[in-house]
């Protein structure tokens, strides 16, 4: 029987996925072994499978036994996953990676079967559909090597390893059999200029190991080395080489049923970028600082005080949303492109004078970033007057946070520009918080979201943690006991209140505001209840460990799009400061 994708491969509940990824795009594997989704040949271009958002397109390697128990696991530091069956008759494994690093044009899908405790027997099926599921594959062909070629749409698709598949409907499936302790290779190439020589499954498994070996260090400073590890992995595998780092490797998963909450975020945002670099220069790890510094100053350049809240990967104007045809995922849509392109978020320029400070710190900042840096600075300082979206992406306000988190970026890079220079930012970063000062405290001593609106909320901890104000401050003080007053529970955090329902009812906890509440509290040196809000942040998480933007705390399952990378960034830094001394900071 021919594969039927989408009604043969529903969706899982997201905690159950694994990525693979290699910088250039990404692959989201459930656990029958189906990959369903991945865009190729970048993170932004249509998906070759769609099956996730209830489309045509996936490449699944599954037992053909349908009575399985699934489990697996990442290889340490890496985005190579191990598949485990245990079926009636034996124990199947099949190793998985995306060819690292990525090449531009070509994604590498490596799938290693291997029979560890008794036969193995599994279902193949190979069913590329570019264009989110338009393009069948067509001009299906068998070379003299054994090797399938075949079209569909603008991609090439190569198939190494097959056993006599069946060919009917466009697809490929075929059984695979092996006696224990047995393996066998699959590769699949998915490219959008002419294929080069075929891939040789063991060269390709040992350069993939040797890259991530290389990439993903070992964060002996931190609370949790291994997580620590396997979130710098994920930011790796979304970060390609142009610097560019994507906000997830996913589109339209929701993060509220049936609520228009279903956004594409394979996209790179100058604040997540920021988040990232921050959190790998406060562990003494470059490479992503780097790629970072890189991609924000070339924005800066190009766009100046216009820089836009997120670009492609290559720099490029985010598509506007629009409709790709598919059902979507249970409760969301199938809608690629943002509507951030009409958005001015001010606390962009903030954050990108931070990541220039991390860097400079780490003496990192050459002339061309410095004048970048500069330009950051004349647009706060024309632009700070201005409502803008903020850091939660709402109807423009003179939001607290984005006004705050500016006058962080000026203070903290004043301190590495030349004396005249850094005092003149330090002024104004001082006149930024007067200003604040005067339309955004409550009559209760707190910081309020703006000066329309008097609520707490949750990104009011940021400024603090980036040095506008010492965790001392009475202002300080006064907003962390209101947020852990009105925004915490069961040990989450949520980042405002929509209305009068009960937090968990009007969205999810915000996993990024729980680990800035973990170091906002060690920074406030309360080192115990830091420890316990990491700890339970922490555990917020699918069993391959991925994170996304929000967790459902009463079904205890993920939403959004994921992995997300500002949650894994954060992850990260939250371990390393809390390796530290409380109140005294890593930087």
């Amino acid at each position: 029987m021919m594969s039927r994708d989408a009604e043969d491969f529903p969706p899982y509940v997201l905690r159950e996925y694994a990525v693979l990824a290699d910088g250039r795009r990404g692959a989201l594997l459930g656990p029958r072994g189906d990959i369903v989704w991945m865009c190729a040949p970048a993170w932004h271009d249509d998906a070759v499978f769609s099956s996730l958002l209830g489309g045509p397109g996936c490449f699944a390697v599954t037992p053909a036994d349908p009575r399985f128990v699934w489990g697996g696991q990442y290889e340490d530091g890496t985005l190579i996953w191990v598949s485990r069956w245990i079926t009636g008759s034996g124990t199947i494994e099949c190793r998985e990676a995306l060819a690292h690093p990525g090449d531009p044009h070509r994604a590498v899908l490596l799938r290693r079967v291997r029979a560890v405790d008794g036969p193995a027997e599994v279902r193949v099926v190979v069913d590329v559909r570019a264009g989110f599921g338009r393009h069948r594959m067509t001009s299906l062909h068998e070379d003299d090597g054994g090797r399938w070629t075949a079209r569909s749409g603008p991609v090439r698709i190569r198939l190494t390893g097959a056993r006599d598949p069946e060919t009917a409907g466009g697809a490929l499936e075929f059984t695979l059999r092996l006696p224990e302790g047995h393996y066998h290779d699959l590769v699949l190439e998915v490219s959008d200029i002419g294929l080069p020589d075929p891939v040789q499954p063991d060269e390709a498994w040992l350069a993939t190991e040797h890259a991530w070996d290389r990439d993903v260090p070992r964060f002996a400073d931190t609370i949790a080395p291994d997580d620590a590890r396997q979130s710098y992995a994920v930011l790796r595998g979304l970060t390609g080489g142009g610097g560019a780092m994507v906000a997830a490797a996913t589109m339209g998963l929701p993060e509220r049923a049936e609520q228009n909450r279903n956004y594409d975020y394979r996209y790179a945002w100058i604040r997540d970028q920021c988040f990232a670099g921050l959190a790998v220069a406060s562990c003494g790890e470059f490479p992503l600082l780097d790629d970072a510094v890189r991609f924000v100053a070339a924005r800066l350049l190009d766009d100046g005080p216009k820089m836009r809240p997120a670009y492609t990967v290559d720099g490029g104007r985010v598509p506007d949303e629009h409709d790709v045809g598919l059902p979507g995922y249970p409760g969301g849509s199938g809608t690629a492109g943002n509507w951030v392109n009409g958005q001015f978020q001010l606390d962009a320029f903030g954050e990108a004078l931070l990541l220039f400070a991390a860097a400079a710190e780490h003496d990192r900042l050459d002339l061309e970033h410095w004048r970048a840096a500069e330009i950051a600075v004349e647009a706060i300082a024309e632009r700070h007057g201005e409502p803008d979206a903020g850091i939660w992406e709402l109807p423009p306000e003179h939001w607290a946070h984005s006004r705050l988190i500016c006058a962080a970026g000026l203070r903290s890079l004043g301190r590495y520009a030349p004396a005249h220079q850094g005092a003149a930012w330090t002024s104004r970063a001082d006149q930024l918080i007067a200003d604040v000062a005067k339309d955004c405290l409550h009559p209760s001593g707190r910081w309020q979201r703006s000066p329309d609106d008097e609520r707490v909320d949750a990104a009011l901890l940021r400024p603090v943690l980036r040095g506008a104000l010492t965790p001392q401050d009475p202002r300080s003080v006064a907003t962390l006991a209101a947020i852990r007053g009105d925004l915490a529970g069961d040990g989450y955090l949520y980042r405002f209140r929509q209305d009068e329902r009960p937090l968990g009812r009007s969205e999810g906890a915000f996993l990024l505001c729980g680990f800035d509440l973990a170091m906002t509290l060690h920074e406030s040196g309360d080192a115990v209840e830091a420890a316990r809000w990491f700890e339970r942040n922490r555990a917020a998480c699918g069993s391959p460990g991925m994170f996304t933007e929000e967790y459902d705390v009463e079904q205890r399952q993920l939403r959004g799009n994921f992995p997300q990378a500002f949650v894994h960034a954060a992850m990260i830094e939250t371990a390393r400061r809390l390796a530290g001394e409380p109140g005294r900071g890593v930087y």
